[in-house]
């Protein structure tokens, strides 16, 4: 079992929940899995996920204050992490859902 697609992250900055749906090399692309996981565990295992993203033009140069920051999760990092994860815990690997 080894994950090589992320379809989609998102990470609940006021629970600290990161949902993941993502494919392993196993599964097709009819196939994915879901998860949600406690962002603080990437920690644990000595993986920094988070990576500011500088959009200006986005913005228009306004004044934000830094809670309305915006963050992406590193997609090889989150795959890094979720490979060594799932190894160490392969009880916790989610079902595959067709689609």
């Amino acid at each position: 079992m080894e994950i090589v697609e992320i379809v989609s992250s998102f990470l609940n900055p006021t629970s600290n929940i990161m949902e993941v749906s993502f494919r392993t090399m196993d599964d097709n692309d009819d196939v994915i899995r879901i998860d949600n996981i406690n962002y603080n565990i990437s920690k644990e295992y000595g993986y920094e996920l988070m990576s500011e993203s500088f959009d200006f033009f986005d913005d228009e140069f306004e004044d934000e204050d830094v809670d309305n920051e915006k963050f992406e999760l590193d997609e090889d990092e989150l795959i890094s992490f979720l490979n060594e994860y799932y190894e160490v815990n392969p009880k916790n690997l989610p079902s595959a859902e067709v689609y």
